[in-house]
This record gives C-alpha cells, sequence and structure tokens, in this order.
C-alpha cells in the first residue's frame, strides 16, 4: 500500500469536510431545506474538529523523521514549509478583508465585525489565543490560529515523547487520555457541544486533537510496519463502537466525534489501495482555499445578489456554490501553489 495512495484518501476526505464547513456557514440561507439535512448541516462545525486531527496525523507523517534524525536542525526547514502552506493564502484573505473593512468604515456603515484594535493579532495569529471574546474579521481563519500555536507544540512533542517506540497499547491510551482530558475540561467549563465559546477554548480543541492525531499517525505507523491490517481495523472499531454506545445515553458530543474521527482518519488510511476520481482529489487540494475564501466571499455575494438574505433562492444558492468553487480554483493555482513553491525554493 503507497503512502501516496493513503494520503489519496485522506485528501478527498479534507475536500469533502471543507465543503461541509461552506455549507455550515450558508445554512441560515436556506430555510427551505428539509429538517433532517438542517440538522446535519448544524452540526458541520465539527468538520473542524476532523480537521485538527486529521492535520496531527498528516504533519506528523510528513514531518517526524526529520525531527527524529535531525532535532533541533530540522526547525528553520519545517516552519519554512508550514509558512508556505499557510501564510500567503491567508494574508492575501487577510488584505481583502481589511480592504472591505476600510470602505464600511469611510461609507460610514457598520463595521462592528471589523474591529480595527484586533487587526494586529490577526496580522500576527493570535486571534484566537484567547486574547478576545468574540471572532471576527473572517471568522473561519480563527482555526489557522490555533494551527499555528499546533505547529510550535509539534516539535516538543516529538522531540521529548518517544512515539515511534511506544507500543500500540500505550499509543491508543494517550489518544483515549487527550481526548478525554480535552472533553474534561471543556465540560468543566460548561461547554455542552464542541461549538461553543470558540474565542476562549478553541484552541483547547485544536491543541489536543491535534496532539491526539499526531499519536493516531504513530499508532497507523506501528500497525503498518507489523502489517497487522486486521489489528488496524479492529483497534479503529474499538474507537467507533464505544462513542457510538455513550453517545446515546448522553451529549457526550465533546468526546465522542473525536474518536468517532480519529476512527475514521484510521480506517480511510488503512483502506487497501484504490483509484480516486481526479475531480475528488481536486476538491482535497483546493481545500484550504475554500475553507478560507468562502466566509467572506459569501458575505460579499450577498451584498451584491441578494434582498433576502435569511431566503435564499436554490438556484442562486448553486450559483454560490459554483463561484466558491471557482474562487478556491482561482486561490489556489494564483496565490497557495507559488507561495508553497517559494517555501521549498529557499533552504
Amino acid at each position: 500500500m503507497s503512502t501516496q495512495r493513503q494520503i489519496e484518501g485522506l485528501t478527498i476526505a479534507r475536500g469533502l469536510a471543507a465543503w461541509m464547513v461552506v455549507l455550515f456557514h450558508i445554512r441560515g440561507g436556506m430555510p427551505w431545506l428539509p429538517d433532517g439535512v438542517m440538522a446535519v448541516l448544524d452540526k458541520g462545525y465539527l468538520a473542524v474538529d476532523f480537521f485538527f486531527l486529521l492535520s496531527g496525523f498528516v504533519i506528523y507523517l510528513t514531518a517526524h523523521r526529520a525531527f527524529l534524525a535531525e532535532g533541533l536542525a530540522a526547525l528553520p526547514a519545517f516552519f519554512r514549509r508550514r509558512a508556505a502552506r499557510i501564510v500567503p493564502l491567508y494574508a492575501v484573505m487577510l488584505a481583502l478583508t481589511t480592504a472591505f473593512a476600510a470602505l464600511l468604515t469611510m461609507t460610514g456603515r457598520d463595521h462592528s465585525g471589523y474591529p480595527w484594535a484586533e487587526l494586529p493579532l490577526h496580522m500576527l495569529l493570535l486571534q484566537n489565543w484567547g486574547f478576545t471574546d468574540a471572532l471576527t474579521w473572517n471568522h473561519p481563519a480563527w482555526s489557522i490560529s490555533t494551527e499555528f500555536a499546533a505547529y510550535l507544540l509539534l516539535p516538543v512533542l516529538i522531540l521529548t515523547i518517544p512515539l515511534h517506540r511506544l507500543p500500540g497499547w500505550a499509543l491508543f491510551a494517550g489518544i483515549a487520555a487527550l481526548i478525554g482530558i480535552m472533553a474534561f475540561l471543556l465540560g468543566a467549563a460548561g461547554l455542552r457541544d464542541l461549538g461553543q465559546d470558540i474565542p476562549h477554548f478553541g484552541i483547547v480543541r485544536c491543541l489536543f486533537e491535534f496532539s491526539a492525531g499526531c499519536l493516531l499517525c504513530a499508532l497507523w505507523l506501528r500497525g503498518r510496519a507489523t502489517g497487522s491490517r486486521s489489528a488496524i481495523f479492529v483497534a479503529a472499531c474499538v474507537f467507533i463502537v464505544p462513542a457510538l454506545f455513550w453517545s446515546i445515553h448522553a451529549p457526550a458530543e465533546l468526546w465522542a466525534f473525536p474518536l468517532i474521527a480519529a476512527a475514521s482518519i484510521f480506517l480511510i488510511a488503512s483502506a487497501p489501495q484504490a483509484r480516486f476520481p481526479r475531480a475528488f482529489l481536486y476538491l482535497g487540494e483546493i481545500s484550504y482555499a475554500t475553507y478560507l475564501s468562502h466566509f467572506m466571499l459569501f458575505i460579499w455575494f450577498k451584498i451584491v445578489t441578494v434582498s433576502d438574505p435569511a431566503n435564499i433562492a436554490p438556484p442562486v444558492i448553486l450559483l454560490f456554490l459554483a463561484l466558491s468553487f471557482a474562487v478556491s480554483a482561482l486561490l489556489y493555482h494564483s496565490i497557495e501553489r507559488p507561495g508553497r513553491r517559494l517555501g521549498t525554493k529557499y533552504r
């Protein structure tokens, strides 16, 4: 089984999760959806928790060997690649949002959603480290801020804990402990679901779930190295079954969904080789652009085309989705990919 094929499966999952976030953010304009569909979209914020786990898995997979071989000497290359991955597109979207906020301010319109005093935090990727009380500016960027914190944590995790040497049971226990502690902390703070109080607890979700994703990758690598595919499947099911059972008896989203997401990532990575349609892979490749651009794009789209933002006709929604895809592709090819190439060019 090639690593490329495994990553392709995870790439598709990332793309589908990104579009789940898009639908979550535009659902308020679609009151005509069936109740069951709306109930699913109301939980679209959980895709971000899937992202955090997946990010820990994939970044550990690509970075751990360099840190184990080079130690602290691997830090510059790691942070250069991470910066090249997220900063160019992030900077472009922040610049466009700033221009929009300036236009609102100069024309005397409501710009309360774009507080100028908080702009430096957004420029430094610190806006969701607990310094503010509300999501502002380009809302989805909050998770990029917390991912930045997770990038600072990753070298510490790899260099201080020998994940590659731990037995499977210890890694499994570590994943369960991280998710359990996170759920306890959030529950103790009065949260009943993972979408609550993002400004103060989003970073908690990210750091714990990202770390659990790293351990999940180490567990997957151990099973892959020993060829124990049946054990891999059983281990993944051990995640899923208790989570599904206990979630029936209590509002256990705080830990049940992260466990289910971890199992799903594990199973996708462990699945046999398959030929994936290029279109689905492409959705995953442009998913960062989709995720980071859709929120502001929807605001601008509604200003230009919509008279009643609370009830947007289905053809107009389809037009926005097509536009969002086109803009994502444009940003990916014109901003994101060139930025990533720069990150690998200068060593």
